[in-house]
Order: C-alpha cells, then structure tokens, then sequence
C-alpha cells in the first residue's frame, strides 16, 4: 500500500520545488518515488506548506534536557560551563523523564536524527529504543596529562555500551581548550572511520589562550586548580593549534564556531576538505548574544550543518526554530540552502545519507510538513510536524 503527499512546495533534500508535484512512499515511509500530480492517481494527502525530509539535529546534549530553564540566559560561556557542572548532580528519575520528554518534542517537529554529546550513559536506555537514529559523541576531556590514559579506558567503556544496543558511537574531544596533548594523541589513535565532533571558538578568550596563554580563561582554570604549567603558547588560534591532530578524523563537525576567522576556514578547507561547520544560532544567542559568522561560511563553500545544542542552552529543540533565528539576521539566505543544511547535509555528516536526507527512491527519510510558512518562505511563523 502506498501513501501519497502533496503540498504548496516540496523540498527533496537539496532542490525547493513548486510544481504540482507528489511524493510516494510505502507504508512504512519508504521512497516510491516523486511524480507529477497527473500521474498520482488517487488518496493524495494535501497540505498547505512546504514538504521536507525529517531534519538531522546534528548537534545536541540530550542528557542535559533536565537543565531546561535552569540557567539564565546571557551568562557568557565560562559562567555557563561552570553553572552545567553544577547542575549534573540530579535524581537519576529526573533526568530520565526529561531525556524522554526531550525526544519526545524532537520526534513530534520533524526530527529523525541526532548527533548526541554523552559524557555519561544516561542517555543509553533511551536511545536503545531506536525512536531516532543517534550518532553519539562520546566526550573526553581533562587537563591533567597523568589522568589521559583513564579518560581514553573510561570512554571506551561507554563506547562499548552504546555500540552493544546497535547506537553508533566514537570518542571524541569536548573543545581545544579542554583536552591535553596527551589525550589528543591518544584520542587520534581511535578516530578511525568516525566522525569526530569538536566545540569550537565559542568565545574570543579562547583564541587569546592558546594565542598568548592569555585572558580569562587563565582565571577559569586556576578556580578549578588546574596547573597550567605543561601548556605553551602556540601562536595560533585554537583551531589552528589543534588542526595537526584534528586532521585525522575521517568526518569532522566543528560546533558554534562564534569566533571563527577567515583564516581558520582556510586551513580546515586545506587540511579536513571532509569537515562540517555545525551552527547553533539559538544557543549563541542563549550564551553569548553572538552569532556565528554565516556569511563567511557560505562565501568560502563549507558544507553547514545545523544543530539545537541543549535545553541548557536553548528554549526548544527545533531545527525551524534555529533556520528562524539564521533567517532574522540573515533575510536573504535562499530557504533551500537552509533546508539543506538541516537535512541532505546533516545526514551526511553523521554518515546517515544511505537512508536519511533526501527524498531519492528507496530511503526513508521521514516526511515533515512546514506550516505557516508566509510570502517569500518567510519562517517566522512557522511550524513543523512529522508526518510519518
């Protein structure tokens, strides 16, 4: 039996369409095909709006949705990391409804796919359900070179355990800023065929350390009574100064990128051609009040992913939500490019274009309709919702 879908415009997954077309799939929500309207025979499901594949939230911390509205806004990045550690120490109950409730709004507005930071297994037993798919991003990080070889054994176990429910996993570095020489080589030595995640230049402090050991980070880490004393000044930006190991992840997925330069984007284009630039405009907005530099991206060809971050950071977790706020700032951005972004993109990244992203015959990707959507594929209204 086949379901038939018709609406105001189609989006493929890289291409906005207007023609009276419709998309078949099978009960199960597999790819027939794309025919014209002529052709679709009967039972065709009309919709005012724009047809899309689901959307492929490639940045998210699903184990900290039990922190929604606990941190305020506009703290800035340290006074936010510090306010997370500080909030982790919860009821396990707490978190495991929040994490369901967490999943549950992203399945309901169009999201099939998650690129998931875990630091811990707290997410495990949801995952293990299979609603989305989950790439997760085991993060390690530390700054005391002694304790590299434990971090690298501990993520390795929770590797294991997610891999062992079938939830595609690899170990990955939290931020430049946050891992040891050391554990960056030991780190290297797992990257393999995974995609490989990296908080990157949330914050002008950052490229001020590793530039000059300089800034308020050094103040950051003497509240934590980290010893500073192995780390040099590198000259460069933290980007940079990390690229020489960093370049050997197979994929990678450079998330925020706030203070990110021209000069940055050319070394990553040299040096990891297979990278993709992750924006979270909501939570730059949630943090920093900043924006990520989108024009910069897009002038210098890097393939841009979209990502919700946390409920510690963010009021939803809605890829239209984030493509609202990249479209307040930025009105002229073609709506298909967006579109792509969130879905054929995505699905590349996390390495799930086999079977997610696009409408091409024999993938099922999900199909979510945009609503509300006004002249000239204004989104400011908006809504989205998985049909199946």
């Amino acid at each position: 039996m086949y379901q038939k879908f018709q609406a105001t415009q189609l989006f493929t997954g890289t291409e906005l369409l207007e023609d009276q077309l419709v998309l078949i799939t099978t009960k199960d929500g597999t790819v027939e095909g794309i025919v014209g309207i002529e052709d679709a025979g009967d039972d065709i499901q009309s919709f005012e709006g724009i047809l899309t594949p689901g959307f492929i939230n490639a940045h998210c911390h699903l184990e900290l949705s039990h922190m929604k509205d606990m941190i305020p806004a506009h703290t800035g990045l340290q006074e936010f990391v510090k306010q997370i550690v500080s909030l982790r120490k919860v009821e396990p109950a707490a978190i495991e409804d929040a994490i369901v409730a967490a999943e549950k709004e992203m399945l309901a507005n169009g999201i099939v796919a998650v690129g998931d930071i875990s630091n811990t297994l707290d997410t495990l037993a949801q995952k293990a359900k299979h609603n989305l798919a989950y790439y997760t991003f085991v993060e390690l990080y530390d700054l005391d070179p002694t304790r590299a070889q434990d971090k690298i054994m501990a993520g390795l176990e929770n590797q294991k355990a997610f891999e062992e429910n079938c939830i595609r996993a690899s170990l990955v570095p939290h931020a430049p800023y946050s891992v040891t020489n050391h554990l960056w080589k030991l780190l290297s030595e797992h990257f393999g065929s995974h995609t490989i995640s990296l908080h990157n230049q949330e914050t002008p402090d950052e490229n001020d350390f590793f530039k000059t050991k300089t800034g308020s980070f050094l103040g950051m880490y003497e509240r934590t009574k980290v010893n500073l004393d192995f780390f040099e000044a590198t000259g460069l930006s933290s980007l940079q100064s990390v690229l020489p190991i960093f370049k050997n992840a197979a994929a990678s997925i450079l998330v925020h990128n706030s203070f990110t330069d021209a000069a940055d984007i050319a070394a990553v284009k040299n040096q990891m051609p297979n990278t993709f630039w992750c924006l979270c405009p909501n939570a730059n907005q949630y943090i920093e009040q900043t924006m990520p530099p989108i024009e910069l991206l897009r002038s210098n060809g890097a393939h841009i992913i979209v990502g919700t971050d946390s409920y510690a950071s963010n009021w939803s977790l809605n890829i239209v939500d984030e493509l609202k706020t990249i479209q307040k700032h930025l009105p002229n951005i073609p709506l298909d490019e967006m579109l792509t972004w969130s879905t054929m993109n995505g699905a590349r990244a996390l390495q799930m274009e086999k079977h997610l992203g696009s409408f091409e015959t024999g993938k099922k990707p999900g199909v979510v309709i945009i609503e509300n959507v006004m002249g000239e594929n204004n989104l400011s209204n908006a809504v989205s919702r998985r049909i199946i």
